[in-house]
């Protein structure tokens, strides 16, 4: 008997779909979507965005990467603004204006930024937000107060390439 007898006797449209009209993952309600796009990583939130219209639409909302962000995501937002402002070279003279490079429209683009190091205190630090969550930060040796740094004796401050900071 199996599938096979139990499809013969059913009734136009059951055998496939949920009715009459075949449905699909794009008729599901964009906050459903989101729903469950809240328990997923950012990588994995980016590659079902793939999926369809409904799915690319919640990878996109606030909600989603609001979630991801650190609770004083404001803060680092506004020290990544002002070292966008230093770097700028859009000839905005650090002036926020609509697409320059000092406004963050949404969520999702303030959560790619911030998982970019962003140098700060006199390029001396530096921080980022780990894509699988965290926060980390780099600081340079000139940036911290050590015991005997400026004699020879104890330390030798040298500069190399692979050295993002400089020393």
């Amino acid at each position: 008997m199996g599938v096979g007898a139990s499809s013969v006797g059913a009734a136009e449209g059951c055998g496939r779909g949920w009715g009459p009209r075949h449905t699909s993952l794009g008729d599901m309600p964009e906050s459903c979507v989101a729903a469950v796009l809240l328990y997923l990583d950012p990588a994995e939130i980016c590659q079902v965005a793939c999926l369809n219209r409904a799915f690319r639409g919640a990878a996109s909302a606030d909600c989603i990467w609001a979630a991801k962000l650190p609770a004083n995501h404001r803060y680092l937002a506004a020290l990544a603004a002002a070292a966008d402002d230093d770097d700028c070279s859009c000839g905005c003279d650090g002036v926020a204006a609509e697409g320059s490079c000092s406004t963050v429209a949404i969520k999702k683009e303030l959560y790619a930024r911030l998982c970019r190091p962003t140098p700060f205190d006199g390029g001396t630090k530096e921080f980022w937000i780990e894509k699988k969550g965290g926060f980390c930060m780099s600081i340079s040796s000139k940036a911290m107060s050590i015991t005997g740094r400026n004699d020879r004796r104890y330390w030798s401050d040298l500069s190399t390439e692979e050295s993002r900071s400089g020393g």
